[in-house]
């Protein structure tokens, strides 16, 4: 499926967009399905059993507290949520949030890295149900649904070449996005600007006249080619390691004043093959994992000489192309090319066996993350085009008079989230709690479900 065509879905002399709360007629996500008209609704599950002639998937918005959809253009394949100043841990209604993306887009000249700002989000369930049951003037209904619409503002720059990964940070009142661009360099940009933007319609109407190209705070074309993996220490602000598609791994120092880097010369180059992606530890700070196409994840300490300490390295049986690292128990998630999810648990790692293997997705592991805030969720995408949630709390139980098809399905799994086409990257908001976002060919999709 080609890109689409940016100017039919962005205008970029009107940097506002409104997001499209979820009515599609297309097969959308799905928790439970209806059947016809006085026919009888049933539960479809992805992988288990096939569509029959004449069934088609439609979305129970009654399984999700939250949902909408929105494009940008060209697509994004990597995002991160930038944190804001709205508060921790919010639920109420109308929510709002920062994301910062990059495209990869049909032609070199035509990407965008882009701040977007989403906000009077609502729930799908009506607030004040009873109030609107008792009004019959449809003219307030009108009204009361142009209110609930909900918006976005989009501030881009353009970015040469197609743009592999983006991950944020701050460091004091710097936001800032580390980029992998497939010219094969990693770049440092500052996101002010961007984020003046969508917040002030006057600072948008300058920010839109000067219409300015990307330019990094600082570039490092060390690496000689591509690559995806990148992460920013959460335990000392700046730090940065990256890795490339031929085995190698940086670590970056920030140097005083936060506007450049010293890179360390010697590679961490213990894996065989691409390195895929990175973790920081979120307790340890000179402490990080990796996996690899090689197959295997290692655990590497910069304090020490550039060979890992710790490595499992038959940890799946195709190309490792995901991990998470727990922010609170010493476990790390990964997904792979076998469609296989794994949890590792780091004390006992080397035994080279995870602790919990599920095998729901039918098709290679594109993202896993683990919730911010209950440390037993984890959520996963595949390229089945199937975002599932799971909770390793729950044990097993007693399924009933429940359906064959969900007796086959492992009690630890929460939901599965359909909808998108091919879907590349999630990440958990870390102050909307429950709430997720993914990125896929199709666009992006915000949503919260019944489950967490």
């Amino acid at each position: 499926m080609a890109a689409p065509d940016e100017n039919t879905l962005l205008r970029e002399d009107e940097e506002v967009e409104e997001m499209e709360a979820g009515d599609s007629d297309e097969d959308e996500m799905e928790e439970e399905g209806h059947g016809e008209e006085g026919g009888e609704s049933k539960v479809y599950v992805p992988g288990v059993q096939p569509l029959q002639p004449g069934e088609e998937l439609e979305m129970d918005r009654s399984a999700y507290r939250m949902y909408h959809e929105c494009q940008t253009g060209a697509p994004c394949l990597s995002f991160d949520v930038l944190r804001d100043a709205e508060g921790e841990g919010r639920e109420t209604f109308p929510l709002s949030m920062l994301l910062c993306a990059g495209t990869q887009a049909d032609t070199a000249l035509s990407n965008r890295l882009i701040v977007m700002r989403m906000h009077n989000l609502y729930g799908t369930e009506k607030e004040n149900e009873e109030e609107e049951e008792e009004s019959s003037d449809e003219s307030d209904e009108d009204e009361d649904d142009e209110e609930k619409k909900p918006q976005m503002e989009l501030a881009m720059v353009t970015h040469y070449g197609g743009i592999n990964r983006v991950r944020v940070t701050q460091i004091g009142e710097q936001s800032l996005a580390a980029v992998w661009c497939e010219k094969g360099q990693v770049e440092i940009f500052d996101l002010r600007p961007q984020l003046e933007a969508v917040h002030s319609s006057t600072a948008m109407t300058a920010f839109v006249k000067q219409h300015k190209e990307a330019t990094p705070l600082f570039s490092f074309s060390g690496h000689m080619t591509e690559g995806f993996a990148i992460d920013w220490s959460p335990k000392v602000p700046g730090r940065l390691v990256s890795g490339d598609c031929k085995k190698n791994i940086h670590v970056w120092e920030p140097r005083e004043g936060g506007t450049s880097w010293q890179i360390d010369q010697r590679p961490f180059s213990s894996h065989t093959k691409s390195v895929e992606d990175l973790q920081w530890s979120p307790t340890e700070a000179t402490v990080f994992a990796s996996c690899s196409v090689d197959q295997s994840i290692r655990i590497w300490d910069i304090r020490a000489p550039p060979k890992s300490m710790l490595s499992a390295n038959e940890a799946h049986s195709s190309d490792v192309n995901v991990i998470s690292w727990n922010r609170t128990e010493p476990f790390l998630l990964s997904g792979g090319d076998d469609g296989l999810l794994k949890v590792w648990d780091l004390r006992q790692f080397q035994s080279g066996h995870p602790v919990a293997s599920f095998k729901q997705h039918t098709a290679p592991i594109t993202s896993v993350e683990w919730s911010p805030v209950d440390s037993s969720v984890f959520a996963a995408s595949g390229a089945d085009d199937v975002i599932s949630q799971w909770d390793l709390s729950v044990e097993s139980c007693d399924m009933g008079e429940q359906a064959d098809s969900l007796k086959k399905l492992p009690p630890q799994l929460l939901f599965l989230h359909q909808g998108q086409t091919e879907v590349k990257e999630l990440h958990w908001h870390p102050q909307i709690h429950g709430t997720l976002i993914s990125t896929a060919l199709s666009g992006f999709n915000v949503f919260r479900t019944i489950s967490v």
